[in-house]
């Protein structure tokens, strides 16, 4: 359903599984582990996986905290998005990424919850791109001593708010890691509205 034409085919998208992104994490080893099984369905199924890899200055290219988790591993045919930004779109070619594989519809998972997988969810959908988030393959750390909600509730409230996302001609919608195949054309499957 996705707006963007000539695009039926789904892409895993992997945000920023990184060292020092996911050190301290709510729940790493779990969130870590189901998206292991996501890339091992897409891979399954010859569907396109996209990796996300954020750079900054406390995430310095070729650094150990840069580098991906040991859990999961890139294959060479698969894209990898470097990005500076929350939002995996900006400054970045992402969208080529996404036109040459023919995705309009984006199945993501990652860290961290309260930044760059809000931003990205948001920056697709306005772009035109169906969006489904899984909702136990994303996670954040604890920012309360900040003022910030507890991580579980971080994660629970993106979960609720996502799957009542709506906007013209586009579909968001939530999934858990069990219910996701990518056996069908289209978008994978689970409950999405």
């Amino acid at each position: 359903m996705t707006t963007l034409t000539d695009r039926p085919n789904t892409a895993l998208m992997v945000i920023d599984v990184q060292n020092g992104v996911v050190a301290g994490v709510y729940q790493r080893d779990t969130v870590v582990a189901n998206i292991a099984a996501l890339v091992a369905k897409a891979r399954r199924a010859a569907a396109t996986i996209v990796w996300v890899q954020h750079c900054d200055a406390r995430l310095e290219r070729g650094s150990e905290a840069w580098q991906y988790v040991p859990e999961l591993s890139r294959r060479e045919a698969e894209p990898m998005v470097h990005k500076s930004y929350g939002d995996a779109f900006d400054d970045t070619d992402l969208e080529e990424v996404l036109l040459a594989a023919g995705v309009g519809h984006l199945l993501v998972a990652g860290a961290q919850t309260d930044e760059c997988i809000r931003s990205t969810i948001h920056g697709a959908f306005v772009r035109g791109y169906d969006v489904t988030l899984v909702a136990d393959a994303h996670t954040t750390e604890d920012q309360t001593a900040w003022g910030a909600p507890p991580p579980e509730l971080v994660i629970a409230h993106t979960n609720l708010y996502w799957q009542y996302q709506m906007a013209p001609g586009r579909a968001a919608g939530v999934v858990e890691t069990a219910a996701v195949t990518f056996d069908a054309p289209g978008p994978a499957t689970g409950s999405r509205r």
